[in-house]
């Protein structure tokens, strides 16, 4: 993914309990010169294009944040996007997957990709 401004370069140590666990997942570990897998579970939303959106920061981007670090743990986050459809992008690095973890307006993790 290209050059984005980074909203929150911080990663979470910690995950909340409120945090949807049923979609929760193992995320595949970076390791130069493997491929990402082009893997999708759960929800994406049907209008997500990579890129789009609004960053934002605040409580917000905090409670997305760390609802997609319980479901997904091991990567970092740096940066968390609202959707056109009040949804959440919470963007993670560090790890080939996943890259996108998509979270509701009630802050449910929906799928990943």
């Amino acid at each position: 993914m290209g050059g984005y401004a980074i909203a929150d370069s911080g990663s979470s140590s910690s995950a909340s309990s409120s945090a949807n666990a049923a979609t929760a997942g193992k995320v595949v570990p970076f390791h130069r010169g493997q491929p990402t897998p082009a893997k999708v579970v759960g929800q994406v939303p049907s209008s997500f294009r990579a890129g789009t959106g609004t960053i934002i920061t605040g409580s917000a981007a905090e409670k997305a944040k760390t609802a997609a670090v319980a479901a997904y743990p091991g990567g970092t986050v740096n940066r968390v996007v609202l959707l056109s459809n009040g949804e959440y992008n919470v963007h993670m690095i560090g790890v080939n997957w996943p890259h996108h973890v998509f979270v509701s307006t009630n802050f449910k993790v929906l799928g990943a990709a």
